[in-house]
């Protein structure tokens, strides 16, 4: 199957929305779309104007990790808010962003679940990177930038991210169109950033996280550097914090420190 075109006209006519992604900039290469989308935020760029590559040169994940895919075969975009609220705000928005992907993953016919906080996987392998970025000026946001990169077209991954990671190609043989991928991220997101604005919080995106939540109900290892600990995911609260039941029966939520589930994930 030829690859379908791929440039700012096909992503600005499959993309129907009221803002997120209305402005549409796309380049074949580029260093880091957050670099890029920085960039626009600081050039005036309106809220929700994307940035699209199809090549990263030095594309960021967390941690300062590197984030590369060949030329054809993912999906690398950033998106570019400012919001009115508060900075401390600001990091649900990842959570947002892997609700969205999720389930634009699942408008395209396949099986998805989000692990915890925001790692979408299929197949129990990870199919998305996503990182936030933020600039604030004087206590308040300047802009928001949400860099994310999803595995659509890969069909090959090295050795060492094989049994963590995975493509929607790898998983289920089929080509996918990658402008109908952006369109459904950015559709899926402007509802849930609207959701999120209109309480603060979490509330009103919970329930449609939680029924995606590949952790829920199952036992997990919450690695606190302090006192390491067992117990069962409940789901989060509006904070997104995850809900965990200990085996003594206290309710604890976890925010930081990194949770890794047994007996359901090769890759943790």
């Amino acid at each position: 199957m030829a690859e379908m075109r791929f440039d700012r006209e096909t992503i600005s006519n499959a993309v129907h929305t009221k803002w997120a992604g209305k402005t549409v900039h796309f380049a074949e290469e580029v260093n880091s779309t957050n670099e890029w989308a920085k960039t626009l935020g600081k050039e005036g760029a309106a809220h929700g104007t994307l940035a699209v590559a199809e090549y990263q040169s030095a594309g960021k994940g967390r941690l300062g990790r590197r984030w590369t895919a060949p030329a054809g075969s993912s999906v690398m975009m950033t998106i570019l808010l400012r919001p009115d609220f508060e900075p401390q705000y600001a990091p649900m928005l990842t959570v947002v962003m892997g609700l969205s992907v999720a389930q634009a993953a699942q408008r395209m016919g396949v099986d998805t679940s989000i692990k915890w906080p925001n790692d979408v996987v299929v197949s129990r392998k990870k199919i998305c990177g996503i990182l936030t970025e933020m600039s604030v000026e004087e206590g308040n946001i300047r802009y928001v930038v949400i860099g994310v990169g999803i595995n659509v077209n890969l069909d090959t991954l090295p050795d060492e991210l094989a049994d963590k990671a995975t493509s929607l190609y790898l998983e289920t043989g089929k080509t996918y169109d990658r402008n109908e991928m952006v369109a459904y991220v950015m559709e899926c997101f402007e509802e849930n950033y609207e959701r999120f604005v209109k309480s603060g919080d979490l509330a009103l995106l919970q329930e449609d996280y939680n029924r995606m939540l590949a952790n829920c109900g199952q036992p997990v290892r919450v690695l606190d550097p302090l006192s390491p600990y067992e117990g069962i995911a409940r789901g989060i609260d509006q904070k997104g914090e995850l809900v965990v039941e200990k085996t003594d029966g206290t309710v604890v939520c976890v925010s930081a420190g990194e949770v890794s589930v047994r007996g359901l994930y090769s890759y943790v």
